[in-house]
């Protein structure tokens, strides 16, 4: 098992930069960890349907006992919009995020949604809401409480929670968020991210960082020391609008000795520090 030590020496080497090569190396630093959490905590319920497309489906995580009215996690994962799954061989690290939340105690979600380029801004925003939604409306058959779900995205993933929070700020079902390294439209967008945003670009950073700004919902924000610097700018910018609004900071973890990937990817190894913050985070709920 490689220890939080050794993990971040390999880490900084990678730089900031991001790609499959970069990816690859993350998941081999904590692929034993995480196929030892896999073996412990199978998934509970497949591909439950929260709308008609075929990427529209989730995953149950539960823990093993009958306790009932649990918080629920519900995960969004990352992928530059136009890749992505809940649970695959190619993407081993997803589900990791819904066996995390079983082992504490909560109903883990772990959700697809749809992509670019056939599915451009907001379908990502849309498709949160609707899985939130599925939750409110049935994770109660499996012991989670619809008034505590908490939605936790990831690089695009987070990005999709901040559209649904555009989209929806007087109705979401969740009752807090945790984003990990998102775009909220306080650092201009990337060419490569128009085969997601269209021309739609500026609209969609005015809009959502206006409706991030104001929001009442409790967030924890997070970036990484080795994010590229784009998404610390992201990060830097909502904490700044937030105060200048709000009169306070919002919750902030700085993973230190992290980059893009293995921010979300470490999540229930022997590095705890993230875990801890969320679950205090969570804990905090009425």
């Amino acid at each position: 098992m490689m220890q939080p030590a050794d993990a971040r020496e390999t880490i900084a080497a990678l730089g900031v930069e991001l790609g499959s090569v970069v990816l690859a190396a993350v998941h081999d630093l904590f692929r034993v960890e995480q196929d030892q959490l896999a073996a412990a905590q199978p998934v509970a319920a497949a591909d439950l349907a929260y709308g008609p497309d075929p990427r529209q489906r989730l995953d149950l995580y539960l823990p093993q006992d009958d306790k009932r009215d649990r918080p629920i996690l519900l995960w969004v994962h990352g992928g530059g919009f136009v890749r992505g799954e809940k649970a695959s061989a190619s993407h081993p690290f997803n589900a990791h995020a819904g066996r995390w939340a079983a082992r504490h105690g909560m109903v883990g979600a772990v959700m697809n949604y749809r992509l670019a380029p056939d599915h451009g801004w907001p379908s990502g925003g849309e498709d949160v809401g609707a899985a939130l939604d599925w939750l409110a409306a049935h994770a109660g058959e499996y012991g989670g409480d619809p008034a505590r779900i908490c939605v936790m995205g990831t690089s695009a993933g987070a990005a999709h929670v901040a559209t649904h929070l555009q989209m929806r700020q007087d109705s979401t079902a969740a009752a807090a968020a945790v984003l990990l390294s998102g775009l909220y439209g306080f650092a201009p967008l990337e060419e490569r991210d128009r085969l997601y945003f269209g021309r739609a670009t500026e609209e969609a950073g005015r809009s959502v960082a206006a409706a991030m700004t104001v929001s009442t919902l409790p967030m924890l924000l997070a970036c990484s020391q080795y994010d590229p610097h784009r998404f610390q700018a992201e990060t830097l910018g909502l904490c700044a609008a937030r105060f200048a609004h709000h009169g306070r900071l919002p919750r902030v973890f700085y993973g230190s000795g992290h980059n893009h990937f293995s921010l979300a990817y470490h999540l229930g190894t022997a590095d705890t520090r993230l875990a801890d913050e969320i679950l205090a985070f969570i804990g905090e709920l009425p």
